[in-house]
């Protein structure tokens, strides 16, 4: 079933068949994701469906699995590490798409705490695009580093969590437990040369930094980790024998302050209108950080309010992740081919330059049918003005729920003045028989 069939529409049974379908879709892409640092999907397939998953089961309860990827977070810990069970689960975190889902979650929080007319102080910081880690400090040293796992029970990689260069190996006045949680990323200019050296020795070469980082940090050799250039964020803590602060702002100071790099662009903000200001405000900036985000994460500020909302079963209601919108690349449209189906249906395919969509390097597109090349879709309407597409087209490409991608415009201002309209074939490529 399309991910374009709405799910107000759906009958019972399609319902049931569409929360198989999508389960196996989202495990099989967690696995590829947490345990193979090689996703299937991008981030906004992804959200894409496991939202249309959730709206499913709001709608059917009583057809939820009971193995629901909605109940699960991240995937199991790799057998070829060390297993190590979290003292504090490391939570997922709910998405928000747009304004209102902003608007709506601050709703929910004022509405549990009784403060309906009172305005809601939240911390707002950049959604690192990395591998999440627990870093365990027992009377000021560093005890142990644990990858997130299926937030129960992660992975041991304290050889090489030690070998990252800004993760501190001591520290001084902290509480005699401490466990600290962030990001292990690796900046665009890092994965930029690590590529380099990769492909100068014919070794594997990476689609995106956060599989670089990822793939770096769950390496059973230490030593490939020491040779990578990983950075770690810190944004919140685990397990504490003793408090750290009484708000979330002045404990990520605090974390600052034990010697951890922590985002500058972490900001206090009161209401929804100051988050989604400041949210605007990272994605313009977004292009110039030097590293990947995808989103940026609201958390309630006062820690006593954070107890008061609790937990979901994989989600804390007190904070929320704010996604950016599924990317679009531009690249250069090399050829369309003809894909014959088993029903003898033609399909174009255009044959992209590779380029980088969203996390997935992408060197294929969809391009339906015949009315859709020349500027129409299914009903004979117009699309993408009436422009057409041609080989040898600079076009628009994104990946947004569904596998395969899509061209969702055309440069008309890079089209050279020799290019010519394509002409569908009269006759199957394959067998000869007329189209």
């Amino acid at each position: 079933m399309s991910e374009d069939h709405p799910v107000e529409k759906l009958d019972k049974m399609q319902a049931e068949k569409e929360l198989i379908r999508l389960n196996e879709i989202l495990d099989r892409a967690n696995s590829d994701y947490y345990s193979n640092d090689a996703p299937i999907l991008s981030d906004a397939e992804y959200d894409t469906l496991k939202k249309r998953n959730l709206d499913i089961e709001s709608r059917f309860p009583n057809l939820k699995l009971k193995n629901s990827v909605s109940d699960k977070i991240g995937s199991k810990p790799s057998s070829t590490f060390k297993k190590i069970k979290h003292t504090v689960k490391m939570l997922s975190l709910a998405n928000g798409f747009d304004e209102q889902d902003i608007i709506d979650f601050d709703q929910r929080v004022k509405k549990i705490l009784g403060f309906e007319d009172r305005v809601i102080s939240y911390v707002a910081e950049p959604k690192i695009d990395g591998l999440s880690l627990s870093l365990k400090y027992i009377d000021g040293k560093l005890f142990q580093a644990t990858t997130r796992g299926d937030g129960e029970v992660g992975e041991n990689v304290t050889e090489n969590a030690i070998t990252i260069q800004n993760i501190p190996k001591y520290i001084q006045n902290a509480p005699s437990i401490l466990e600290i949680r962030g990001e292990v990323y690796m900046s665009l200019n890092d994965f930029n040369e690590l590529n380099i050296k990769q492909k100068n020795i014919d070794a594997k070469i990476f689609s995106n930094p956060r599989n670089a980082a990822a793939g770096s940090l769950r390496q059973l050799d230490s030593k490939v980790t020491a040779s990578r250039p990983l950075k770690f964020y810190a944004y919140a803590w685990g397990e504490v024998s003793t408090p750290i602060s009484d708000t979330q702002y002045n404990a990520i100071n605090r974390l600052r302050k034990f010697g951890f790099s922590t985002n500058d662009l972490t900001k206090k903000c009161y209401g929804p209108k100051e988050l989604i200001s400041h949210y605007d405000n990272i994605s313009n900036k977004r292009a110039d950080l030097g590293y990947d985000i995808d989103g940026v994460v609201y958390k309630v500020d006062d820690l006593s309010y954070q107890d008061r909302l609790g937990f979901r079963s994989t989600t804390p209601r007190w904070a929320i992740a704010h996604k950016f919108p599924a990317e679009i690349a531009q690249t250069w449209l090399e050829s369309i081919e003809i894909q014959v189906g088993r029903t003898g249906a033609l399909s174009p395919v255009a044959r992209l330059k590779p380029v980088n969509v969203g996390g997935v390097i992408v060197s294929n597109a969809t391009l339906h049918n015949e009315d859709y090349i020349k500027g129409k879709d299914s009903k004979g309407n117009i699309i993408r003005g009436g422009n057409d597409i041609r080989e040898g087209d600079w076009v628009h490409v994104y990946r947004a729920g569904d596998v395969i991608p899509k061209i969702s415009d055309v440069d008309v201002s890079k089209r050279i003045s020799t290019s010519k309209p394509y002409t569908f074939p009269s006759f199957c490529p394959e067998c000869s028989s007329p189209s």
